[in-house]
């Protein structure tokens, strides 16, 4: 399109992406003026209830309730059950697209039209985006908030036809008899269990050798090695090659002791990350100062971008990629937006993910590798609460990380079953600057899971009392 031809809109904000962080900063700015425009590139739908939280959810449960029937048995109870795959996608997209990413875009199609446009954003100069080649965009104050992508590695080139990941994979239409699962983070051991789980022969690849979502090196070792006791896990090594035939994708991996494997799958989900979406914006025209990387830098409270009126937020930060962080982020950038150039410095929650494999995997606040080398205290036990063992799920440790001087609470790490209950708990003591003391100030019922909270706070909260008394005799 010629330059004389291109439509040219005038606004004092705009907002690239229309996810979780991009609507959270809509509808801050857009109660304060009619000067902004939201730009979307793909369809409507967040990350979280398209392609992330909501329908990984919907497989998990449904890969809880097989496993359920086949290990009933312990509690005295017989049960026989046949996984239908194509019934279990159907549910899937019938209840994602209906319930979560419907609700998505009813708020959407409430948004005026004005305020949305469709297209990829693109830099060209200061103030200044192309959007598809065909409008340009003049804004005083821009936000980005356009999310990321799977990362593949070029290895898996010869075998893409094969290649899944976490934003294809609810779109199959029955589960594959084979499947080899790259990677070892939170989205490849979520999918990867409840894939084996529902009856796919599944084995996982890593790389490190460590669930990075943990950072005590006990806490890893146990959770590799619990997982590693029901799934097929080579945690360390790399693809070396792949290929395709007619019978399937083969990988060929190397372990770390150079030893080589080479297997065929029906299909290959690829889950080792993924890649902000700043390296398609032109960022070299803005001035923005950007690592070697090609990350973005900016200041957490503010989400400011160098000196500049930009702002970032989201999954594009690479930085905290959960739909609360989103959500909040989005509301930060659209708050220094609003009045720039006078920042206005947030106070961020404390860091809380969930992962939610069996054991669940959680982190609060603080983790071990931030606090190692300061005074602290580590109240540790393993899952072992009365109701854990009515459970049969005694497998698993949480450790709480508290000031040695203080009683303070800074952090947790947890590995168990129903931990993200717990971690909710700690979440909400670690907010509110609580200590130990202060927490167990608070009934317990018996028998419940809080009783493991309860009974590892005593325990750290006696370790600063030893720790007091050993200070005071020296």
């Amino acid at each position: 399109m010629s330059e004389s031809a291109m439509k040219t809109l005038n606004v004092e904000y705009a907002i690239i992406g229309a996810g979780t962080a991009g609507l959270g900063a809509y509808s801050k700015i857009s109660r304060k003026t009619d000067s902004l425009v939201m730009i979307q590139d793909g369809p409507y739908g967040t990350t979280c209830a398209r392609v992330g939280c909501m329908p990984s959810k919907l497989m998990i449960t449904a890969a809880d309730c097989a496993h359920h029937l086949n290990t009933s048995e312990f509690f005295g109870v017989t049960a026989t059950g046949r996984v239908d795959g194509r019934k279990v996608f159907e549910r899937l997209r019938r209840e994602r697209d209906n319930r979560f990413v419907a609700n998505n875009l009813r708020y959407v199609d409430k948004i005026p039209a004005h305020h949305k446009l469709e297209g990829r954003a693109r830099f060209i100069g200061p103030g200044r985006l192309r959007v598809s080649e065909s409008v340009e965009v003049n804004a005083k104050k821009f936000i980005l908030a356009c999310g990321s992508r799977p990362a593949i590695s070029e290895v898996f080139e010869p075998v893409m036809a094969r290649v899944l990941t976490s934003d294809t994979v609810f779109e199959l239409e029955d589960l594959p008899r084979s499947i080899a699962v790259i990677g070892t983070g939170i989205i490849a051991l979520e999918l990867g269990q409840a894939l084996h789980r529902l009856g796919v022969e599944t084995t996982i690849f890593g790389r490190s050798g460590r669930i990075n979502a943990l950072t005590h090196p006990a806490m890893q070792q146990q959770a590799l090695d619990l997982l590693g006791a029901e799934l097929d896990i080579y945690p360390v090594g790399r693809v070396v090659c792949t290929r395709e035939d007619v019978e399937g994708a083969w990988i060929e991996y190397e372990q770390s002791n150079g030893q080589r494997l080479t297997r065929m799958f029906d299909r290959v989900l690829v889950a080792t990350g993924r890649t902000p979406n700043v390296d398609r914006l032109g960022m070299e025209h803005t001035g923005v100062e950007v690592t070697e990387s090609g990350a973005v830098t900016f200041d957490p409270q503010t989400m400011r971008c160098s000196d500049l009126p930009i702002f970032i937020a989201g999954d594009v930060t690479d930085h905290l990629p959960l739909w609360h962080e989103a959500f909040d982020e989005g509301r930060i950038a659209a708050d220094n937006a609003l009045s720039f150039p006078n920042p206005v410095p947030a106070t961020r929650r404390p860091p809380l993910m969930v992962a939610f494999t069996d054991p669940q995997i959680a982190t609060i606040g603080q983790s071990f590798r931030q606090l190692e080398g300061q005074e602290i205290v580590i109240g540790d036990l393993p899952f072992t609460s009365p109701r854990h063992v009515v459970w049969n799920k005694v497998q698993g440790r949480i450790q709480v990380y508290l000031d040695a001087k203080t009683g303070v609470i800074l952090g947790a790490e947890l590995l168990g079953y129903k931990a993200e209950h717990l971690a909710h708990l700690l979440a909400l003591a670690i907010t509110h600057g609580m200590t130990a003391e202060q927490v167990l100030s608070m009934p317990v019922y018996h028998p419940s899971a809080e009783e493991l909270l309860r009974d590892v706070l005593i325990d750290a909260r006696d370790k600063c009392r030893r720790y007091a008394a050993e200070n005071m005799s020296h």
